[in-house]
Formats: C-alpha cells, structure tokens, sequence
C-alpha cells in the first residue's frame, strides 16, 4: 500500500470546495457523470484506431445510493486507470486543475453571473462527501487500484480485486449533504444535468409488463420483467441531421424538454453550423400572445451533451430568449461573466448566426404558406417586434415577412401597406398617414369614423408598439404613424377642402368660454368645424404625448418623467352640430350646465374614461331624463 501526500500548495482546499458555490453543490454529479462518460468516449475512440484491443461492448453508466451506508456509487465501464495514471491524473493533474479552477473563481464564487461552474472535475466530489474512493481497472493489462483520501491532502493507494474494466468512485456522504440519500434528489439532479448525455445513464430498475400472447385466455395475467430504469437519452434531436426528423419528431422532443407544457410549439428551427465555430440545436416558437412578462430562460445550455444553464443571456439575442428549445456548442467559454460572454468574439458570431438564421427560417415560412404565417401572427409578432427593436441585423431582414394587420383582419407587409394607402392617405403635405388602432373595442367609434371616409385602419396592440412605429418612422420619411382616436379623423388625413363653420368667430369664442367654465382642466377643448352629422363632443389624446408617455412606461424611450405624467385629452367640439348651437343659445345656466356635463360623459363613456362616482351619477341623471 502506498500513503502520500498530494502535491498541493493550498493546504486547506478541501474547505474551499466545500465552500465553493455552496448552493450548486448538486454540480458534483454532473462532474462525475460527465467524467465517466469522457472515459467511455475515449475508451471508443482508441478501439476505433486499434490502439485498444478490447471490447467496446453496450458500456452504461450507473449510479447507486446506499442511505443506510451513507454513500454514493458511480461506475463507468470505460478506459479505468493503472495505479501509475491514477497517481498522475488523481493527485497531480486532477488536483492542481482543481487549484487554478479554484484560485481563479474563489472571488467571483457567490456571483451568479458565472457561467457553466465547469472544471473542478473529480475534485467537485469534496462539496458533499467527507471521505472518497476509486476502485478503478485500466483497460490494459494491468492490477487494479484502489485510492482514498479523507479530506485531507493525505492519501492512501493500494491494489484492488475488482476484475472489470472501468472506474467505481464511491462517495461517503458528510453530515451537511444526507439529502442526496433521497433517490428522488439524485433522480432530479440526473434528469437536470444528464438528460441526454451520450451513453446511457443506469439508476435502478423499472419494471415493465410484457405484452398479452395472442393464444392467451381470457383471465390470463400480463407478466412483469424488471428492467434497467435508463434515465437519459443518449441521442437526441439535435444530435441528429434534420433531414432525419419529422415534423412529429420534433413534437416529441419539445415534450421531452417540457413534458408540462401541453400546447403545442408553432414551429421550430434547427441549428447546425461546423465553421467558423460548432453549434447544433433547435428552436421552437411557443404561442406568446402581446405579453411581454413572458418567463425568459427557457432555452437551455448545453457543452456536448452536458447540461450548463438555462439562463442564455449574451449567448442568444435577448429577444429569442422568449423561444424555447437547446443550444449545444463547445466553442461558448464557461466560467466567465456575462459581461466577458458579451466581449467573446466566438460569442458574437454565434449570436449573429442565431439571429441570421431564425431571420431566414421566418421569411421561409411567409413564403411557403403565408395564409399559415398570417394565423400564426398574433402568437409570434411580440418577439419579432421586439427584434426589430433591439438587433439591426434582424430589423434589416423584417421587412420581408413582418405583419401590419388591419382591425378587419387584412394582414399587409409595410411595403404593400404603402402601397395601399397611397392614393387615400396621403395629406395635403404629401405624408402618407397610416391610422392605426390600439384596442379594436375601445376605439371603436374613432375606427367606424374612419371607415366611412374609406380609410385603413391597423390593429396594432403589442406593449412596445410605440417603440416600434418611432422607429420605422425615423427609417420611413413622409411615413406618419397616428392612432385613430388622436384627433379628429379630418385633422388626422387633412386634405385641401374645409368645412365652414356655421358659426362666427364671435359665436365660437362665447361657445368656448361656456364651455370652459364646466369643463375640467384636464380637457383642452378645441371647435372644429365638421359634418354636422358627427358627433357633437369627441375626446381624443394628442398622437406625440401619448406616445412618449406610452414608451416612458414601457421601458426606455420617450421623454425623461413623461411615464408619471396625468393623461391629456382634447375635448373636440363641432360648431356645426345642433348641441353646440344648443349650448351656445340657452340663456338658462343650469340648462346650459346639464347639456354640456351630459355630453361630456357621453364622449368619455365611448372612450372608457367614466368610471367611479361619475359613472353612478351619470346613469342616475340619464334614468331621471326618461322618466
């Protein structure tokens, strides 16, 4: 038997992996699985070159709890090790890349930001075990090996009996981490970390019921076989080319990622690029809908199979982090900040990639069936909006395929929308005015005006459309988003023909001042003259204000303050209307008082502005008027 010391300068290492990221201390099984499958890989490989003259066999990894012995078991069936590798890779290698892991990262240990915690390797198994062995036999021809170490940097190597190939670390298990005893954790952390990893992962047994023979009576009894329970899938989808999967395969695998997720993805889109870096995986597009408190960090990490993170930040452009689905690419740094990811040149190009492609796959899918694109439109446009907002690249591809829907469910490109609106939008200035709605119930009065001057309305209703159509203005001169109910539809298109007043200027400025004395100053009251059958009084909220404030609260944009500023309406009035000539004429002011109160309530009421005591005293004064 041999004793040792390991060659270590930090003589109080095993502290500091207890300590280290002390609320990921589950990763240890992740290292360790992801150790014996490296050893299985590689045990195939040298069989592949002739340089191992074994049998490669159907190897599996498997893991065993033993709560009454406090221990863990994780035995690979892959390269095993001599006790010369063991005293190399063990206690030099193993433990000096455990040191620098651990120099380098002690600091940064509590930050989240992290990415991956990747490295400490075999060392990972002093987060939870008190005392460690290896019984281990290379695949050549040599004794097997038997290591312990109890914590300290003391160690013991001798030889062992075991007679396979492959490697058995058992783990005895300290006080402070009897929880991974519970079957039901080591499940949990194995179907986290493990899911698909490459060779098939062992953890107990199932039992399975054969199938009911054909010549079988009627009271026969189906019987029962125990079976190896394999916990993961070794090949998923992504490993696998797409011209190797069906629609229905793809299904399949977005229920294995989510398997609580009971509606269907809209559609996926697969990764697969080898150069200038490696990178596989698919995507799918969930139903969103307008929300933009969506849960993020649905797409997950992986390294080769290996599961790191769900939280994809700096790696995906932050508007795909809406989608769903699996990212696997050897060429993502782990252990760096996210600060460092965004700096990383490999990074950059695979987020480029992944914005280049989903661009590609969406004008695809426009083109190929675009009466499919347009029903799916309410589901996806959040993210696409969004895209446009935050990525040029994306934004310069958009115009292909993203969707300006009508309140009549017409669905237009901006280009055909231009193309449109041409010969009736344009104002007397040569602008062409795109009217759009934000709430087809809401402002229905201001659409139905629209429509009768035979004009297109849009529907759009996304939280950050604000945003948006600031944007596509600034890149479209002579283009002016205004919303329906901003002002009166004639102020809105103002074409070359006016409507005369009925009334003098004398009249109108007495009007006005009536007016005022029962209006509230949160009204700025306007005379328009207009169809005398329009409506008498409309309020509307000026396009430039209710834009900035809109953006204000939506995060970022608009004008410093304006997010906590009271709203503003104008109240529009029509001089040439019979209530205006009504109001102006009456000599009794209470009469004079009681028109203009009930026809504000009526404009505010098709605006969905009265509510609370106003409601209840306007529904009691109109009860009073049909006695």
């Amino acid at each position: 038997m041999t004793t040792g010391k390991i060659n270590v300068s930090v003589e109080n290492i095993f502290p500091l992996i207890k300590k280290f990221l002390y609320s990921d201390h589950e990763i240890f099984l992740r290292e360790l699985v992801s150790n014996g499958t490296d050893a299985t890989l590689k045990l195939k490989h040298l069989i592949s070159i002739g340089e191992a003259k074994v049998e490669y066999g159907n190897p599996v990894i498997e893991i065993k709890v033993d709560k009454e012995g406090k221990k863990i078991h994780i035995i690979d069936q892959g390269l095993g090790m001599t006790a010369d590798e063991v005293e190399k890779y063990i206690n030099q290698v193993a433990f000096s890349g455990a040191e620098e892991f651990l120099d380098k990262y002690k600091d940064s240990a509590k930050d989240s930001g992290i990415i991956g915690h990747f490295g400490l390797g075999f060392y990972s198994a002093f987060m939870v075990a008190e005392k460690v062995e290896i019984i281990t036999k290379s695949h050549k021809d040599e004794p097997a090996a038997h290591w312990t170490c109890d914590g300290s940097p003391e160690f013991t190597l001798e030889p062992a009996d075991k007679t396979s190939r492959g490697t058995e670390i058992i783990l005895h298990i300290a006080e402070d981490s009897l929880e991974f005893l519970e079957d039901s954790k080591i499940s949990g952390l194995l179907n986290k970390y493990n899911k698909f990893m490459p060779v098939p992962i062992k953890f107990g047994t199932r039992t399975e019921t054969l199938p009911k023979p054909e010549d079988a009576p009627e009271d026969y009894v189906n019987e029962t076989v125990e079976i190896d329970n394999i916990i993961n899938n070794p090949n998923p989808a992504w490993t696998k080319q797409p011209t190797e999967l069906s629609d229905e395969d793809y299904k399949n695998f977005y229920r294995e990622l989510y398997p609580m997720q009971f509606e269907e993805p809209l559609f996926n889109i697969h990764l697969n690029v080898d150069y200038p870096f490696n990178l596989t995986g698919i995507l799918y597009f969930p139903k969103l809908g307008s929300d933009m408190q969506i849960q993020k960090d649905k797409i997950q990490l992986y390294q080769n199979q290996v599961y790191v993170t769900d939280n994809v930040e700096g790696i995906v452009p932050e508007f795909l982090t809406m989608l769903k689905g699996v990212i696997d690419s050897p060429d993502i740094p782990l252990n760096v900040s996210r600060s460092g990811l965004q700096a990383d040149g490999a990074v950059k190009k695979i987020s480029n990639y992944i914005t280049r492609k989903v661009a590609d796959k969406l004008k695809a899918l426009f083109n190929e069936n675009r009466a499919d694109f347009e029903q799916k439109w309410n589901d996806i446009k959040i993210v696409l909006e969004y895209g446009m907002l935050s990525e040029d690249k994306f934004y310069e591809k958009a115009g292909a395929f993203v969707l300006y829907p009508t309140v009549d469910d017409t669905y237009f490109t901006l280009e055909e929308l231009k193309e449109k609106l041409k010969e009736n939008q344009t104002d007397k200035d040569g602008k062409l005015i795109v009217l759009y709605a934000g709430n087809k119930d809401a402002q229905h009065s201001y659409i139905e005006t629209a429509k009768e001057k035979g004009y297109e309305v849009l529907l759009l209703d996304s939280p950050i459309i604000s945003h948006l159509i600031q944007k596509i203005e600034g890149d479209n001169s002579g283009l002016t988003f205004v919303r329906v109910d901003s002002d009166h539809i004639d102020n809105l298109i103002k074409k070359e023909e006016n409507t005369i007043s009925k009334l003098s200027d004398e009249e109108k400025e007495t009007l006005k001042t009536s007016l005022e004395t029962y209006i509230p100053k949160a009204y700025s009251v306007q005379l328009e003259a207009m169809d005398s059958q329009a409506a008498p009084f409309i309020i509307t909220q000026p396009e430039f204000m209710r834009r900035m404030k809109e953006m204000s609260q939506s995060g970022g944009g608009g004008m410093f303050g304006m997010g906590n500023m009271p709203e503003m309406y104008n109240l529009i009035v029509n001089t040439n209307s019979d209530l205006a000539s009504s109001i102006l004429n009456t000599e009794d002011k209470t009469h004079q008082e009681h028109l203009v109160k009930q026809a504000l309530d009526l404009a505010k009421l098709s605006q969905n502005l009265l509510k609370g005591e106003a409601l209840t005293a306007f529904v009691k004064r109109s009860f009073e008027m049909i006695k």
